[in-house]
């Protein structure tokens, strides 16, 4: 009687931390998958932006041309010229400059919003990782052998 309640002490000690082992695994499986999804998400949202911004500076550019085309056309049709459309071109020159500079300030500020999400995801991805995967208490058979044989004892006392 008391190798059988050892017997089942251990089996049922080794099926929990079998069935803790599965879980832990499919849990990690599924952060993992989390943690892949977040980070993906935020990248291609980072492409996105840096798609954007790349039309918004393309088009500025081609207003920017054609702002300095017409103003040098119609110096020219008003028989304008000199230092007032050097400075009416420069002026435009620098509006362009000025958004373009705007432009690529607000992406890199952004960059550096998305660096420290990505360290936050990466930061939650490890302590949920460790809140997961905690040590599986093993088989204990000197505590399973030792409680058998208190049984057998107590069995025994009360056979006789």
């Amino acid at each position: 009687m008391a190798v059988a309640q050892t017997a089942m002490t251990i089996s049922g000690q080794k099926q929990a931390a079998s069935a803790q082992a599965t879980a832990q695994a499919n849990a990690s499986k599924a952060e993992r998958q989390r943690y892949l999804h977040e980070v993906s998400s935020m990248r291609i949202q980072q492409g996105q932006e840096q798609v954007a911004a790349a039309q918004r500076l393309q088009e500025s550019s081609k207003k920017a041309m054609e702002a300095r085309a017409t103003a040098k056309v119609s110096a020219g049709e008003s028989g304008v010229a000199g230092l007032s459309v050097d400075a009416l071109i420069n002026d435009l020159t620098r509006e362009e400059a000025q958004y373009n500079f705007n432009t690529q300030e607000q992406l890199e500020m952004s960059d550096v919003n998305r660096t420290l999400q990505l360290r936050d995801a990466g930061l939650g991805f490890t302590n949920n990782m460790l809140r997961i995967n905690k040590p599986i208490e093993q088989p204990n058979y000197l505590g399973a052998a030792i409680g058998g044989a208190q049984t057998g004892m107590s069995t025994h006392s009360a056979i006789k």
